[in-house]
């Protein structure tokens, strides 16, 4: 059981926004499910089965609310270093309108294929982004190399590929491996060295409360084969927007063991990290309660899972990563100010209907522990009907929710394993749960 930090609950806020979000003039009735332009987009489709698929999506707001949609291009069909073709590209696209419109299609970094001489240059994949809220930077890690996660050793695993932007996200710079600088803080620990690793995809979280220098503090989750080869989780956190990342908390001791998959993290009302962890069926959470802030000291505690036999949340027949967040909102039934936790995941059977659960944190005691997060969720808005996997989200300037997921929405490629038209829909609170909640700015 972890201390409640009252020193943080003082502290927290949520930047508010003061635009609202853009829609068309009255467009003409549309038969459901089809939604408003406004709404829905594909931001990188696949149209043909021969087309080069499209998978894991990543999207952040800009501090001018400018949206940055990155995802994979692979000319491989695969994950990094599943077949010996290898080539991978990461693509992005801007809105300058909350998702209204979408620019042209541009490359952030082509791959060269298993023919290039650089190891690292061969691919670029499962990106995760942040903006920074008070500058114009941008920070985009991905896996990169020849070499598949199972397949990595201490000596030969997948690079972590580190870009930046200074215009948000107009413009990137070249790539930089920093895999060395976390693969040796394990070395010395009960688990390593470490065979391989990589920072899931999607959302890289920055601190509402955390400031050390000139950044809010980042966080990032790590999926972890240790020497081995049991899989666990860890979280990173930085202080310098990426420039240097360090392990939060004791290095012998990671935040999910074994049971561990592709993680998300979140920062609860308190200033207690949230890890989220993928698993057939459902999710695991737990908890990191800081001993002291600046120098990243603290406890995890025991990871739960969350599924059908808790009422938590259920992903049927199916292992896949979703994004977890938090936000602040009045219950309408009583106006009364609280936060609700948001988790994506395809409601399945199987990788499909993609959807996202949202719970009531309407007091401390609705997060006291990891059982009181995993168990009874509140409600689940499914977003489509069809096979959809991975997805992701991002708060936007005008106050929704932008939603970044992978759709078979016109059919998939006929490589080994497929690809997703990559769509953008955008959700009020009052959308999400149907009512029963307004966001609170």
């Amino acid at each position: 059981m972890r201390n409640i930090h009252v020193f943080y609950a003082a502290l927290i806020s949520i930047v508010a926004f003061a635009c609202s979000c853009t829609t068309p003039d009255d467009p003409a009735p549309q038969p459901e499910p089809q939604k408003p332009a406004a709404e829905r987009f594909e931001v990188f489709q696949l149209l043909n089965p021969s087309d080069i698929p499209y998978r894991i999506p990543a999207i952040a707001t800009t501090k001018d609310g400018t949206l940055i949609a990155v995802a994979d291009y692979r000319h491989s069909g695969t994950d990094i270093g599943v077949t010996d073709k290898g080539r991978i590209d990461l693509h992005y696209r801007l809105s300058h309108d909350n998702g209204n419109t979408w620019g042209e299609v541009m490359t952030l970094i082509n791959g060269q294929g298993a023919e290039s001489p650089d190891f690292m240059n061969v691919g670029y994949g499962d990106p995760c982004i942040v903006a920074d809220r008070e500058s114009d930077r941008v920070l985009v890690l991905s896996c990169a190399g020849n070499v598949s996660f199972q397949n990595g050793t201490r000596q030969r695993h997948q690079n972590i590929a580190r870009f930046y932007s200074e215009d948000g996200g107009k413009t990137w710079g070249a790539p930089e491996d920093i895999a060395e600088s976390i693969y040796s803080q394990f070395d010395n620990s009960s688990y390593g060295p470490v065979r391989s690793m990589f920072v899931a995809s999607g959302r890289i979280m920055q601190s509402r409360i955390t400031k050390v220098g000139a950044y809010y503090r980042l966080y990032c989750a790590v999926l972890v084969r240790d020497k081995s080869a049991k899989h666990m989780n860890y979280v990173l956190y930085s202080d310098d927007f990426g420039g240097s990342w360090k392990v939060l908390g004791n290095i012998n001791e990671p935040a999910v063991y074994n049971t561990a998959d592709e993680p998300k993290v979140e920062e609860l009302p308190d200033g207690t990290l949230l890890i989220s962890s993928r698993y057939n069926g459902g999710r695991y959470y737990n908890f990191f309660t800081y001993n002291d802030v600046n120098s990243g000291a603290g406890v995890w505690d025991d990871a739960v899972f969350s599924g059908a036999q808790n009422g938590g949340v259920e992903s049927k027949d199916n292992s896949t990563n979703g994004e977890v967040m938090l936000i602040p909102v009045n219950r309408v039934a009583d106006n009364k100010p609280m936060h609700i936790l948001l988790q994506s995941v395809p409601l399945g059977p199987n990788r499909a209907n993609v959807g996202i659960y949202y719970k009531e944190l309407a007091s401390d005691e609705d997060y006291f522990t990891p059982t009181d997060i995993a168990g009874d969720w509140d409600g689940v808005l499914q977003v489509t009907t069809l096979n959809s996997a991975y997805s992701t989200m991002t708060w936007q300037k005008d106050n929704r929710l932008g939603f970044l997921y992978e759709e078979e929405t016109h059919g998939t490629s006929n490589l080994a394993y497929g690809g997703y038209t990559i769509v953008y829909e955008c959700f009020d609170i009052e959308d999400l749960t149907d009512g029963k909640y307004t966001y609170r700015k």
